[in-house]
């Protein structure tokens, strides 16, 4: 029986040879014949455009928020209830009841016994400030110290009083303060125009100071 020859061929694709050199008969790689596709060619993207804001938008304030003005800087907060406030109220008596029954265990309460407030010693509370202020109260052997801008501060705040007041004063109260304004008034124009003149003639004593060589 004769045997068949085999048609299986055994190809060498071997591209280099024993020593790494280069096989002129290799075979060309398919993925070497075919010629590279050019590559695309890449556009930068363009820059990112900013937003802005017109001036007559960013002036505006945001949503569901008042504008702020000179006249909401200076406002008041609101006042508190009528219920906290009583509570208070009655907090500060029982707390000036028991300074008056420290002061009478002492042995110092005033005559006739505490001295509640009212608008009478308000009125003179003022007037004994102004005065001091304008140097006509001092303590002995202490120096006058004329405080010009302070009395008239003191002087000021009566007349505030008197206009804030008006139709709520007795006959009394309204002829104090009304006295007690003329008063003060008048000593403090007596002791500007003193001022006025020391400052113009040499040598003149300004009100509240000693003249030279007086010593006491």
């Amino acid at each position: 029986m004769a045997e068949k020859k085999s048609e299986f061929v055994v190809t060498d694709r071997r591209r280099f040879g024993t020593e790494g050199e280069p096989r002129p008969d290799a075979p060309v790689a398919e993925e070497e014949k075919a010629a590279a596709p050019p590559a695309p060619k890449t556009t930068p993207p363009p820059p990112p455009v900013q937003k802005t804001t017109p001036p007559a938008a960013a002036a505006q304030p945001p949503a569901g928020q008042a504008p702020q003005g000179p006249e909401q800087d200076d406002e008041l907060p609101a006042p508190p209830t009528a219920e906290e406030q009583h509570e208070q109220s009655e907090a500060y008596k029982a707390s000036g009841r028991k300074i008056d029954e420290m002061i009478s265990a002492a042995g110092k309460a005033p005559q006739g016994g505490p001295m509640e407030m009212n608008f009478e010693r308000v009125i003179e509370s003022f007037y004994m400030s102004a005065l001091i202020q304008m140097g006509a109260i001092r303590q002995e052997g202490e120096q006058p110290r004329v405080d010009i801008i302070g009395a008239r501060q003191t002087i000021d705040s009566l007349s505030i009083l008197q206009d804030k007041t008006k139709g709520n004063l007795s006959d009394r109260e309204k002829t104090l303060l009304q006295n007690v304004l003329f008063e003060l008034r008048m000593a403090w124009i007596e002791i500007t125009n003193a001022v006025a003149t020391s400052a113009t003639r040499p040598g003149a004593v300004p009100p509240g100071a000693m003249p030279p060589g007086d010593k006491k």
